[in-house]
Order: structure tokens, then sequence, then C-alpha cells
């Protein structure tokens, strides 16, 4: 079992990548059959446990930017389209946003093909984008497709894992703000 820090650094990365980092010296055969089994449990886990769990103030967040006609809303996960799905369908959450990319339709983070793509489908230009995320993964990526990130300390990696960040918020609450200050400059 790899320790705990090494599994955490791993987070916002596809699966494969992660089985990879995680146990590169096992063969590949070995890795697909342990990212399957991985599947099948958090499938389980997700069904006895209907409640995502959301951060603290990230529900009503998404509520007034969904209202905001200034703002279109995307997602670029490392999950996979299932998991998103059920994320999205557990918060009830599928209408708000305009475009949602997976690791299942793209390289992992940090490659940038989910915020290309994302870009794409809503027409917005990289300069007038913002991810906001909680890895250096999503920061690599945005940095990667020319955008704007905010980066979020209440996640799996820590501030200075977050250094590079056009901005770091430390609560839900300067969220808006940080965008504010972006969206002006």
């Amino acid at each position: 079992m790899p320790p705990r820090q090494d599994v955490l650094s791993c987070v916002g990365l596809s699966l494969p990548e992660v089985f990879y980092r995680l146990v590169p010296q096992v063969d590949h055969g070995e890795r697909d059959l342990a990212e399957k089994a991985f599947k099948e449990y958090f499938a389980g886990q997700r069904a006895d446990q209907p409640d995502p769990g959301f951060y603290a103030g990230i529900l009503p967040l998404l509520r007034q930017f969904h209202q905001d006609p200034r703002f279109i809303l995307g997602v670029a996960t490392g999950n996979s389209r299932r998991g998103l799905n059920a994320l999205l369908e557990a918060g009830g959450l599928h209408s708000y946003f305009l475009t949602t990319q997976t690791a299942d339709e793209h390289p992992s983070k940090p490659h940038p093909s989910m915020l290309h793509q994302a870009l794409l489908e809503t027409g917005i230009e990289a300069r007038r984008a913002v991810m906001i995320g909680d890895t250096s993964y999503d920061r690599d990526m945005a940095r990667a497709a020319g955008m704007h990130t905010i980066g979020v300390t209440w996640g799996y990696h820590e501030a200075h894992q977050l250094s590079g960040c056009t901005h770091i918020a430390h609560t839900v609450s300067e969220l808006p703000g940080l965008i504010s200050q972006i969206m002006k400059a």
C-alpha cells in the first residue's frame, strides 16, 4: 500500500495515471485490474452514501453563479464520466454547467485538452476564463490552456503546492471577489 501522502498527491489525475505513479513496478495488465476493482468499489461506496459531501458553501455559490448571466460554468475533472454524472445528479447540478469534461474523454491532467474543449464548447476566450481547482495539476492544466487560476486550499494540495496560481483562496466566500478582480484586469 502506498503511503497516504503519495495517494493524496495524485488526487486530480486520471485513474490510469494514478496507478502508474503509485505502482510503476506493476505491469500494465495488473494496473488495469486494479483500476477496474477501484471503480467498482467506488461505485458501491457512492451507492451506499448518495450525499456527495460538497464543501461547505459550494452549492450556494454555484447557484449564485448559475443565476448570474455574466457567468458560464463548466467542469474539467479527473473523475470518470460516470462519477461526474453521479455527483451532478446528487447535487441537482446538471443544468448548471454548459460544458463537462472528464478524464474518460481526455488525457490526464495537467494536459490542457479538457480546458481547450470546454473553451471551444462555450465560445469563451482563454484570457476571459478562470479555472478554480485544489491541485497543482489544475493550475498546470489552466496555465497550459492560457487561463487564469484560483487555487483553493481546502482541497487535496496544500497552499504552497498551489503557488503560481493567479490567486489563492482560503475560503469559499473569497471566490466571487477574486473572480471579479481577474475579470477587471
